[in-house]
């Protein structure tokens, strides 16, 4: 009987299902038995062929699916999610123990009823079921689970950051009513950079809005001169109230670039800021654009006095702060990528050790006609 076979060579079939564990898995999978994995189905399994071979139990065998196998299986596959399985092992898991029966009975010259592989196969069928289930159930929560953890991490980032800017602007407010100072002054100065600093985020966070959620990009042939005058009078704000220079170089009337303007312009507003908040007091930043080949590229350049060690591999990546100015969330390099990328262009940073260093904007090249002298 097949029922007496599973018992006698129960830590066979264990030894055997966890070998070919880890034939197809990383080492750490296969090194323990999991609670509710093979050995309980096989105990299981002896109890049910037991049962349903009895004259009474044989009527009763296709009511549905006996709640112990149900239930554990249920509980299999939420422990094999948990522990880093993918689906197909999930299955495979169910599949080794019937494969191992098999070659077990082969080598000992044991036959096995027609009547008790059927009941076999049924088992494990129910049981791949549920245990599928339960696992794409785990897998679905847990990433809709760290999916609200971000949001909510995003959300208290950025509702941190506006609150300090409104507190900042809302106090030096408070005293330039009160008449004591003027608005050209030093407290004049603070609110001017609160009001610009609450412009940043909401102009980041709609950029980052665009890009996570798929809003369409609507690109347009741009003059790279007209964007570049557009990009300047953004930024000379707030050149001045971190006390940079900008200086901005000539741009050829012809070039051009097809290109989403609000987050192309926002990404080049993130980079300009980014180098007045690195850059000392009195330092100058410097934009430039032009063609290289078939390439426009449009380049930041600061005076930080170079990046970290190793920091080009990750300042990319959200929530990153590189420098001892931890204001903001981190977000606008990581945003500024996304939304150059929705563009079909680049973003890279190259660094000048004890100087600064240059983010380029790599975009396709595009040209216009000359536009038309304009008279003396």
């Amino acid at each position: 009987m097949m029922h007496d076979f599973l018992a006698t060579h129960r830590s066979e079939l264990i030894a055997r299902c966890r070998a070919k564990v880890a034939l197809r898995s990383s080492a750490g999978k296969a090194e323990r038995e999991l609670q509710h994995g093979v050995s309980v189905f096989i105990e299981q399994l002896i109890a049910i062929l037991r049962a349903e071979l009895s004259a009474a139990h044989a009527r009763e065998h296709d009511a549905g699916v006996p709640g112990d196998i149900g239930t554990s299986a249920t509980l299999h596959g939420r422990e094999l999610m948990l522990n880093g399985y993918t689906v197909d092992e999930v299955v495979h898991d169910y599949g080794d123990l019937c494969q191992a029966i098999s070659e077990l009975a082969c080598e000992q010259g044991v036959e096995i009823h027609v009547d008790e592989f059927r009941i076999l196969n049924r088992c494990l069928d129910d049981a791949i079921a549920y245990a599928v289930t339960e696992h794409g159930y785990q897998h679905d929560l847990t990433i809709a689970t760290e999916h609200e953890g971000t949001l909510n991490l995003r959300l208290g980032y950025l509702a941190h950051e506006l609150r300090n800017q409104l507190c900042t602007a809302t106090l030096a407010l408070s005293i330039i009513k009160q008449g004591n100072v003027g608005v050209s002054g030093a407290t004049g100065k603070a609110l001017e950079r609160a009001l610009l600093g609450l412009g940043s985020l909401i102009d980041r966070s709609l950029a980052e809005a665009r890009v996570s959620v798929g809003t369409p990009v609507h690109r347009t042939l741009l003059p790279l001169a007209e964007f570049i005058y557009e990009a300047r009078i953004v930024a000379s704000l707030n050149a001045a109230s971190h006390g940079s220079r900008l200086v901005v170089a000539q741009v050829a009337p012809t070039l051009a670039i097809h290109a989403d303007r609000d987050l192309l312009l926002a990404a080049v507003g993130n980079l300009l800021q980014n180098a007045f908040k690195f850059s000392p007091s009195g330092g100058k930043v410097t934009l430039t654009a032009h063609a290289v080949a078939d390439r426009i590229l449009i380049e930041v350049q600061d005076q930080c006095g170079g990046l970290p060690q190793g920091a080009t591999e990750h300042m990319f990546s959200p929530y990153t702060q590189m420098g001892g100015d931890r204001t903001g969330l981190g977000l606008g390099l990581s945003i500024a990528r996304r939304s150059i990328e929705a563009n079909n262009g680049i973003l890279r940073v190259h660094d000048l050790p004890g100087s600064g260093c240059v983010f380029t904007i790599d975009l396709p090249r595009h040209r216009i006609a000359r536009p038309p002298a304009k008279p003396a």
